[in-house]
């Protein structure tokens, strides 16, 4: 018999209660995968290639503050810079609150948004008629096809933040990888809704010309508007959705919390699995030490069958998040489309696994190694 085999045969000596592990580590490990892959799209992911070439520029207090809408004149003076279009949150309500429903509505500036947003492309005739439609909208492919909605169909929004309703019509649909899931309309129809919100915007999304403009562009933006009673705050694109994100509170936190009791929980899971499995089998490690077994070498059989039990469970668990993730990184399911399981989150799921096998059977496996033959041969359990 090799080695693998007796490992392979001692770990599932009981198949309930080694199925049963197995199961408990590679859900705690898909759950592990998921806040690795959520952590990796807010915080390590820098986002499209365009991205770089863009600047939000908001109230230096607070989201929830508006911009006057003569700083769109001012910030265009700011060498590096070549578009700039005025963007406001609507955050209303389509058909009902269900998370499924949700998706992100934008007043713009139809005239030159897509010459920021250049990384978004659509026909040049719906460009047009979304030009010359002021209760014109325009939306992303992926929530058309998930309502249905076709060139001409009327979308009706419930404010929420703002006290209007809105009766937009879809103008033109649009693509980019990866989807965002994102509707905009024309900021002069909220004007008209609104009458307080009338030469104001949410905050200003700026492009500039080169990658190396953009951190010059943004200290210079926030500079020019330092003294003034409305300061700005001015970053990158990825800077700019953290701090939407940390409005929702320490995210980091709340994910890093998930991660440490995942981790506890499997290591007492596989730690009783490795407890019960090697106080069984006391007698068999004693005659496997008159054969001429080492106790180095007994130490060595018993920790593989712990690292096997839990690389198996990771392997799992790892299979099953790739295809979860797959789901939830879909418009609408609230999570960031552009998270994907990547081949650095599957290593270190893996190296957790290995991690919590020897850790959890480390302790049993070296008082079972280091117990006397005699006193071995005499347990009853």
């Amino acid at each position: 018999m090799t080695l693998s085999r007796f490992v392979t045969k001692s770990a599932f000596r009981n198949k309930r209660r080694s199925f049963l592990t197995v199961s408990s580590i590679a859900f705690s490990l898909l759950l592990l995968s998921i806040m690795l892959s959520v952590w990796r799209s807010f915080y390590i992911d820098k986002g499209a290639p365009d991205s770089a070439l863009r600047i939000m520029t908001r109230h230096k207090v607070s989201l929830a503050n508006f911009l006057p809408i003569y700083y769109r004149d001012k910030i265009r003076t700011v060498p590096g810079v070549v578009h700039v279009v005025p963007m406001t949150w609507f955050g209303g309500t389509y058909i009902d609150d269900k998370p499924e429903h949700y998706f992100a509505q934008f007043a713009t500036d139809p005239d030159e948004y897509f010459e920021v947003a250049a990384d978004k492309s659509m026909p040049a005739e719906q460009l047009a008629a979304w030009k010359k439609d002021r209760a014109g909208c325009v939306a992303d492919v992926v929530i058309a096809k998930k309502f249905g909605w076709k060139i001409g169909d009327h979308i009706h929004l419930q404010g929420t933040i703002f006290p209007a309703n809105l009766d937009l019509t879809l103008r033109g649909v649009y693509t980019i990888d990866p989807p965002t899931s994102g509707l905009f309309f024309h900021t002069k129809y909220l004007e008209e809704s609104v009458d307080w919100f009338k030469d104001t915007a949410g905050f200003y999304f700026t492009r500039v010309d080169t990658p190396e403009d953009m951190p010059k562009a943004a200290h210079a933006i926030d500079e020019m508007f330092h003294s003034t009673p409305v300061p700005t705050k001015s970053e990158s694109e990825q800077a700019f959705k953290l701090d939407f994100i940390a409005t929702l509170g320490n995210v980091k936190a709340f994910i890093l919390s998930i991660c440490g009791a995942v981790v506890f929980t499997m290591l007492l899971v596989c730690a009783n699995t490795m407890a019960m499995s090697i106080r069984e089998r006391t007698r068999e490690v004693a005659v496997l030490r008159t054969l001429g077994f080492t106790r180095g070498k007994i130490l060595r059989l018993l920790l593989s069958e712990s690292i096997a039990i839990a690389l198996i469970g990771g392997l799992l668990g790892v299979l099953v998040a790739t295809v979860v993730i797959l789901f939830m990184a879909r418009p609408g399911i609230g999570l960031p489309v552009s998270m994907h399981m990547t081949t650095a989150t599957a290593a270190v799921v893996m190296m957790v696994a290995v991690f919590v096998g020897l850790v959890s059977g480390l302790i049993p496996s070296y008082r079972a190694s280091h117990l006397g033959i005699v006193d071995g041969l005499r347990h009853i359990g």
